[in-house]
């Protein structure tokens, strides 16, 4: 008698996945590109996994598939107008599948998204602008309605 299948699956594996791979990167290990970012004379590098990247990024997906064999494996990348925090909070996401950034930054980490082409922090980008935007329609239109009944109230004998 044939025992039916059972699926195995873990929920915590992929965050486990991503954690481990994020301390990886943070201590140097298994790194096998160095990405270097410029911006108005502001300069980082930044150990990276090429399959992290590619995985994530159609960008480097592109730059990384793209590579001819008779120049050999591709050790690093360099990106121009791409501030070093900005880069920093995109790998932070890439390798956590989050990251904390100030409101007035969110517009770059579209930017970034877009320019790396990284659906991902695209989507999430936008969906907090949405929320921002939504948020600040709400205080309008409580203001108004607050305004509404204050002249109401004052016109009325």
């Amino acid at each position: 008698m044939e025992s039916a299948p059972v699926l195995l699956e873990s929920k915590s594996s992929p965050i486990n996945l991503l954690n481990e791979m994020q301390q990886l990167r943070l201590l140097g290990h298994l790194c096998d590109v160095t990405v270097s970012v410029e911006y108005q004379g502001v300069r980082a590098e930044f150990p990276a996994h090429k399959a992290v990247l590619a995985a994530t990024s159609k960008f480097f997906r592109e730059v990384f598939l793209n590579e001819k064999p008779v120049d050999g494996p591709r050790s690093s990348v360099f990106l121009n107008e791409v501030q070093v925090a900005d880069f920093a909070s995109f790998l932070e996401f890439v390798y956590t599948a989050r990251v904390e950034v100030e409101e007035d930054r969110v517009q770059r980490m579209l930017e970034i998204a877009e320019k790396l082409k990284c659906l991902d922090l695209s989507e999430t980008c936008f969906q907090l602008k949405r929320q921002m935007l939504e948020s600040v329609l709400l205080e309008l239109q409580s203001f108004s309605e607050s305004q509404n009944s204050e002249e109401e109230s004052g016109a009325a004998p």
